[in-house]
């Protein structure tokens, strides 16, 4: 049996901790029967967009012909992954990133002020949060790594709505990795467990995403 010193699970709550990107579908659970009103089970449905909370972006995102969620392999959302604090409150750089020294073919997820504040998980939308810089980026492509993750709802600086990070990022085949909660986790090496839900023509997924070390 595989074990690990350590389980962070760095997906925000669905429920109250969920923030909406504007003009998504905000997460909603309804009980269709309830245990309190004297029937026999609860039972649920949900009403939610494939991008609430923390969910992956699949290249079927922006890029039509591209596989979607049901058809990905497993091993790509197990992965050998990097935690990085970001210094810089409003935008992860190029410069800061070299400084840190960036590992080849690593899944690399971003610890900013998002998450640090309590934003990410806040549940409150904010136009003014930490975003990727295309240069930063492209560094990221360069050292092929396979996901590249922040702890906001979004890559690219609110109001770009050309998406030219996301677009970079996904037609290079990388994922995208949102919403993820890392203020408990130290910067450092992990294994990343995201696995998206096998949703038959589905551009992204929410995912649970635990980082193992």
């Amino acid at each position: 049996m595989m074990k690990y010193r350590k389980l962070y699970d760095i997906s925000v709550v669905l429920g109250s901790q969920t923030t909406v990107y504007p003009g998504d579908s905000p997460f909603e659970l309804k009980r269709t029967m309830s245990l309190d009103a004297g029937e026999v089970a609860d039972v649920s449905e949900i009403n939610l967009s494939a991008h609430s909370g923390t969910h992956i972006d699949l290249p079927a995102h922006f890029f039509q012909g591209t596989p979607s969620a049901e058809t990905w392999p497993l091993e790509k959302f197990v992965l050998p992954a990097r935690v990085l604090r970001i210094s810089d409150p409003s935008l992860i750089t190029r410069r800061e990133l070299e400084e840190k020294g960036i590992p080849e073919e690593e899944a690399l997820l971003f610890k900013t002020a998002n998450s640090e504040s309590g934003l990410v998980s806040s549940g409150v939308f904010s136009e003014d949060y930490v975003y990727l810089s295309m240069e930063a980026a492209e560094l990221c492509l360069e050292k092929k790594a396979p996901l590249v993750g922040l702890d906001y709802l979004c890559l690219d600086k609110y109001g770009d709505f050309s998406y030219p990070v996301h677009r970079k990022v996904l037609q290079n085949g990388t994922l995208i990795l949102e919403n993820i909660d890392l203020k408990e986790v130290p910067e450092g090496h992990y294994t990343l467990f995201c696995f998206p839900l096998k949703i038959e023509g589905g551009e992204a997924s929410p995912t649970r995403a635990v980082l193992a070390e």
